[in-house]
């Protein structure tokens, strides 16, 4: 084990050196990228709020909420993908890592020409619908959601590589192709949604079409490297067929992650068809878009970042059967989320008029209903930081299935049974969803924290042992 450890080219101080050095090396490059794409979804709705109104930025915060429903899911077996990975070069096995990472390539490929695309297409009418999307919403959201289908193999790609890399000791290289994607999209977006020369303006059609073309020619680099070599992971030689060893442990690991996130998202795209039966709906729906989906964005950057971090020290340090590192990793992601989430969420409660007047929302109704959202977000935050952080570590572990169950909990059953109270007794107002959104974050941070005590997670094993097919 020591030979196979010391060739194995990954980063050991992941499983040998300080657990707080560790977790920033790998959460702030993740975080940075985050920050940096961020812009990408500022840039897509200040231009459409300026040029086309805010009905295009409710139409966009729609959107991104029926995509998010249906590309978690098919992207669930990264999750599997970042256990397996994990664990394999915690254990120093570059052959085991590179198997698997070429599976769930295989897998992606299928699963985004063959499924997603076709089905997304379809369908976007009818999921449009199920978020009583109003008239004007709709018309903008149709072709951004058709056209988002048809290239979504792009993105799927992109968060393929970002997690292959991530889960085997290497943050700087997703950020590098996160800059990439980011750049090229804010370049693309600036000519398609407002028009340059002979280009028209295309609106939310541009926004769409612009984040296809930039993840097509970014991911399109990155397989190329990962098939030359010179990164962490590289594709095996030969060019094998399916290992069905490995694409079953893909989804035995990534479904109830992908089920998770289809079951927050769909409680989402539910508390946004609350939201749209308010009298002033719209209204609403444009400020939990720009709110929501992109200002609390600057506190989920940051935890998405740190629940990486912690899902690859957790994995690699259980591979290094070194478990008392993945209780300490947990603890120091959580600590560094809650200071961040502070510090944003002053500024929730500070300036929420000058946040909110970046997006163009100078709508009296809209901007009194964003400025409420965000002293409740200010609050949410600290609870949302520590449940994400804490779901990491659980889930770099291999126990997917606990997060799924908190999930339903705390994101369908507690969010959205107030929300039906409330509107049974003719009560429901914004106010109320937005309390009904922190009681469920608080609920997942506390249930997420009280599972990762337990320590059951600590006897799982990944079983793939057996060579390949």
């Amino acid at each position: 084990m020591a030979a196979a450890v010391s060739s194995a080219p990954f980063d050991r101080t992941l499983v040998d050196g300080p657990v707080r050095r560790a977790v920033w090396k790998l959460a702030w490059p993740t975080m940075l990228q985050n920050a940096i794409g961020g812009l990408q979804g500022v840039i897509d709705h200040a231009l459409v709020g300026h040029l086309v109104g805010y009905t295009a930025n409710a139409a966009i915060g729609v959107s991104w909420q029926l995509i998010l429903v249906v590309i978690v899911f098919i992207s669930s077996l990264y999750t599997g993908m970042g256990v397996l990975v994990a664990r394999a070069a915690g254990a120093g096995q570059p052959d085991q890592v590179n198997r698997v990472v070429y599976q769930a390539t295989l897998a992606t490929f299928f699963l985004g020409l063959c499924v997603l695309a076709p089905a997304g297409y379809v369908l976007s009418p009818w999921l449009l619908d199920l978020v009583n999307a109003a008239p004007a919403v709709r018309a903008q959201a149709l072709p951004f959601l058709r056209i988002f289908f048809l290239g979504s193999i792009g993105m799927l790609l992109f968060f393929l590589l970002g997690g292959a890399l991530r889960a085997a000791g290497d943050a700087r290289t997703p950020l590098r192709l996160g800059i990439a994607l980011t750049v090229l999209n804010i370049l693309f977006n600036i000519v398609l949604i407002s028009g340059l020369g002979p280009v028209p303006a295309l609106g939310t059609r541009g926004a769409a079409l612009g984040t296809v073309l930039a993840s097509l020619l970014v991911v399109s680099a990155g397989l190329w490297q990962l098939h030359r070599g010179g990164l962490v992971v590289r594709f095996p030689g030969g060019w094998p067929g399916p290992d069905w060893t490995v694409i079953r442990a893909l989804f035995r690991f990534g479904l109830p992650a992908g089920v998770q996130g289809v079951v927050m998202n769909i409680a989402g795209v539910l508390l946004l068809r609350y939201i749209g039966s308010l009298p002033q709906g719209a209204e609403a729906q444009a400020a939990f878009a720009v709110g929501y989906t992109e200002l609390f964005s600057l506190i989920s950057w940051t935890s998405v970042g740190l629940m990486g971090a912690a899902a690859t020290l957790a994995g690699q340090n259980l591979g290094a059967n070194q478990p008392s590192r993945v209780v300490e990793a947990a603890w120091e992601a959580g600590r560094l989320g809650l200071g961040i989430a502070a510090v944003v969420g002053t500024a929730f409660l500070l300036m929420p008029r000058v946040m909110l007047g970046v997006f163009g929302m100078s709508d009296p109704v809209v901007l009194a209903v964003g400025v409420q959202l965000l002293r409740y977000l200010a609050v949410s935050g600290v609870f949302i930081t520590l449940a994400l952080t804490y779901t990491g570590a659980l889930q770099g572990t291999g126990d997917t299935r606990s997060p799924l169950v908190i999930s339903l909990i705390s994101q369908v059953a507690v969010p959205l049974g107030i929300c039906a109270a409330l509107q049974a007794f003719g009560m429901l107002s914004t106010g109320g969803i937005w309390r009904a959104i922190v009681l469920g974050h608080l609920t997942r941070c506390a249930l997420s924290i009280w599972r990762f005590r337990q320590g059951h997670w600590r006897a799982i094993a990944v079983g793939l042992d057996r060579a390949p097919a």
